[in-house]
């Protein structure tokens, strides 16, 4: 495999620590330093992603950047509440983030796993069954949907909170 081709395989798994120039030369020499070269983007880099991972978020200050963020720029966010241990939460995820690639990059798919985050800020947003997906818009929970059926229908629940959201 060319470095191109991986540096474009990675950057379609969404690793941002892998920009448009790049060479793994230095990787396969074993040194730290990366040696850069130009690669030119091919037609099929310049495809949607097909998926957009999550980004996890870790603390009650970092939600409130957020949220922040999202309010200054005007974006709404779409949030997964979940549990490492649970079994909805895991069948879901992959699901969100194709959808996530379906409204790349105009709002930001975000995740938080309940039992990393301080008990206050799960009130705060008023979690009580896991998952719940939450649209926030202007620093405010817009709208929801408590996922407990069938992940598919959970899905075009979500798309339509999303596109009646305005």
């Amino acid at each position: 495999m060319s470095d191109a081709h991986l540096a474009a395989v990675l950057r379609r798994l969404h690793y941002p620590a892998f920009p448009r120039v790049v060479s793994f030369a230095a990787a396969a020499r074993g040194t730290t330093a990366w040696s850069a070269k130009e690669v030119a983007p091919s037609p099929e880099e310049e495809e949607p992603p097909t998926s957009v991972a999550l980004e996890p978020i870790v603390s009650e200050e970092h939600f409130d950047r957020i949220i922040a963020e999202a309010h200054q720029l005007e974006e709404p966010i779409v949030v997964l509440w979940m549990a490492r241990w649970c079994r909805k939460c895991i069948y879901l995820k992959p699901k969100l983030e194709k959808l996530a690639a379906e409204y790349y990059p105009s709002i930001r798919f975000y995740c938080i796993d309940v039992n990393t985050v301080p008990h206050r800020l799960v009130n705060r947003a008023g979690i009580t069954k896991m998952p719940t997906i939450q649209l926030w818009r202007d620093s405010q929970n817009q709208a929801e949907v408590i996922a407990g059926y069938k992940a598919w229908m959970v899905v075009d629940d979500v798309r339509l909170m999303i596109d009646n959201e305005d």
